[in-house]
Order: structure tokens, then C-alpha cells, then sequence
């Protein structure tokens, strides 16, 4: 009876307003053990029909079926949440093959074996504190991570081969308030990577361009105004920018950006969302999806049409819907929504259409 009033309540709070596209609330996924607080990055492999959440509270890799939209079993054995949320983890999590890699809170990426569901190694990046999002190049096989907290921030390549050793590491000087999501564009066969802030300056961030096969930064191309933090693939040559623009901390209004990594150039931008962190792509609806914590209005979940950049809606979400997952093969979306004084559910909200 419990678990059924959660549900029903987080249904009632949450379904709220339609975008164009019909997205709304449609589920939630329960989330056993330790009531969720703190969570990080969500992860869909669409091959093997899982969803990944680093969650901080039972200091595990929680796993869900897609298909069922239910929670199967999950992975312990991270730092979980701490005082200090800079060695909080784990962190950044993405799956591929048998293999789900996934950032700590102490500085470290574990390995995790799928079929056997355990740790099977544990590779230091020679920091103190969190190695957080990651990426991964299929061709190259090299697995990425931001190590965010760090003074100054580096980022870590390694070989996902047999032995993983660390093809490179290196400092991000210009990168003044950490490092935030990257991915892998299979066109270019690049690495790019969200940087908030470079040079101390809070209007000028950027987006660090990054080759896997010599693991070696080859430039940051400026995007004024923004402060990337969400960083996803799109349509054609276009990516999606999470602006962090509009946050609390930040000194500039709400943007959210599209970004053609073919010309380097913004291409579209809107102030109707933003205060964003995770962004990603949903093929399916052809959607951009922004975890817009801090959007004009509350917390909502951006939505940008992907063939026009077109502003859709901001679709009202509980506090803090940072991490934003899109499942491409049924159009899902997966959001946790953390419970804290007595707000949220404590679970993962579905939302399609």
C-alpha cells in the first residue's frame, strides 16, 4: 500500500503539463533499499535493454529492465554520499558489450562485469576527489572521464582492451569551474567535452575537442554566454548544449544552445529554458531533452524540437531533475527524482508519450 501511494502521489504531483509532442509523466520506476536522496548520471544501453543509475544512496549501480520499466538488481561497492559531495559517487555511468564502467567518488573507475554483476577492476586516475562523467568511442575503444573537482580539472583516457591501461592524461587549465558531460561523435571520431568556464570568466564557457586515437586535447572552441554542463549528439551535425545560464550561481540569463560541431558554431539558441545540467538526444521523438533544474518557471524537463531548434515546452518536474536519460527505442525518458523532506518520490519518473 506504500509503495502504491508513493507512485500514486508522485503520478498526481508530477504529470503536469503536455509538451507539443504529448511528453508527460506516464510511470515510475521504484527504487528498493536505501530511501533515494542523491543520485548522479542515468545511462540507456538500448542493445541490452537496461537502464544504468549511479545511485549515491545505496552506493550503487542500480539496474532496470526497459522492457518492464522495473528495477532488477544493482551493483555495490562505491563511496556513496558524502559531506563533501566532491568524493561523492559514483558518478558518470555508461555500458557497452558485457561491461558497464562508471566514475567514484575516490578518484577511481571501476569495471563492472555484467553477467556476473560484480567489480572486476578498479583503475586509478590520480586524483582526490570524484571522477565523474564519462564517455566512450567504440572505433578507438577508449573510455573517457572528467575528473571535475580537481584544481585544476584533468581528464583521463583509458583503453577499454584487456589491461586498461591509461593512454593519456591531462590538465584543463583554462577550465576555471570544472568539467561537465561529454560524448563521442561518430562522424568526426572526436571527443567533445562541456566546459562551463574558462579563464575565471562566468559569460564564456566552451567545448573541449579531444581525439581518443592520440588521447590529446586538440582545442576549446568558446560558447559565450551558456555555461555548458549538458553535452549530447543530435540531428545531422548538431549537438545539444545543457546551459547551466540562469542557475542561482550564475551572472547570465536562461540558454539552452544548439551547437553544429561540423562549423563549431552555435546555431539556435532559447531563454525559455535553461539552468540546466544533463542534456540528451531522443531519436524517437526527435526531441532534445534538457534537465532544466533551474528553468524559468521551476524545475522542468526541456524540451527543444530537434529538426527546427524550435523552443517546445518546459515540462514541470520535482526538484532538482538534473540527470535526464533517453531511451531511443520506445521514447522514454527516465528522470530520478530524489525524496528529500518529505518532497519527491524517491524513484525514477518515466515520462513519454
Amino acid at each position: 500500500m506504500t509503495r502504491l501511494l508513493l507512485a500514486t502521489t508522485a503520478l498526481a504531483l508530477w504529470a503536469g503539463t503536455a509538451g507539443a509532442q504529448g511528453l508527460k509523466q506516464i510511470g515510475v520506476m521504484e527504487v528498493p533499499g536505501a530511501t533515494l536522496e542523491s543520485y548522479d548520471i542515468g545511462f540507456v544501453d538500448v542493445a541490452t535493454h537496461r537502464y544504468y543509475l549511479a545511485d549515491r544512496s545505496n552506493k550503487s549501480i542500480d539496474i532496470f529492465d526497459t522492457k518492464t520499466e522495473k528495477f532488477i538488481g544493482r551493483v555495490a561497492g562505491f563511496t556513496g554520499a558524502t559531506a563533501k559531495g566532491k568524493e561523492a559517487g559514483p558518478d558518470g555511468v555508461v555500458a557497452f558489450g558485457d561491461e558497464i564502467w562508471a566514475g567514484d567518488g575516490d578518484s577511481t573507475v571501476k569495471v563492472i562485469d555484467v553477467k556476473s554483476m560484480k567489480v572486476v577492476d578498479t583503475i586509478a586516475t590520480g586524483g582526490k576527489t570524484r571522477a565523474d562523467e564519462v564517455a566512450y568511442s567504440p572505433k578507438d575503444h577508449v573510455f573517457i572521464v572528467a575528473n571535475d573537482a580537481e584544481k585544476p580539472p584533468f581528464i583521463t583516457l583509458i583503453s577499454t582492451m584487456p589491461g586498461h591501461k591509461i593512454l593519456g592524461k591531462f590538465n584543463v587549465e583554462r577550465a576555471t569551474d570544472g568539467i561537465e558531460q561529454p560524448y563521442y561523435n561518430a562522424t568526426t571520431g572526436k571527443f567533445y567535452v562541456a566546459i562551463p568556464e574558462l579563464d575565471k570568466d562566468d559569460k564564456k564557457g566552451g567545448i573541449a575537442v579531444i581525439d581518443p586515437a592520440t588521447a590529446k586535447l586538440e582545442r576549446i572552441v568558446d560558447v559565450a554566454n551558456c555555461r555548458p554542463q549538458g553535452l549530447d549528439g543530435g540531428e545531422g551535425t548538431h549537438a545539444i548544449i545543457g546551459c547551466n545560464a540562469g542557475s542561482k550561481g550564475s551572472k547570465i540569463p536562461p540558454l539552452v544552445a544548439v551547437w553544429d560541431f561540423k562549423t563549431e558554431k552555435v546555431v539556435a539558441t532559447t531563454d525559455k529554458t535553461g539552468g540546466a545540467d544533463m542534456a540528451t538526444y531522443n531519436s524517437k521523438l526527435g526531441l532534445y531533452i534538457i534537465g532544466a533544474r533551474e528553468a524559468p518557471g521551476g524545475p522542468a524537463i526541456g524540451l527543444i524540437d530537434a529538426k527546427t531548434n524550435a523552443f517546445v515546452a518546459n515540462v514541470p518536474a520535482p526538484p532538482n531533475p538534473h540527470s535526464v536519460a533517453a531511451n531511443n527505442e520506445n521514447g522514454h525518458v527516465y528522470v530520478p527524482s530524489g525524496k528529500i523532506n518529505g518532497v519527491g518520490c524517491g524513484c525514477v519518473l518515466v515520462f513519454g508519450q
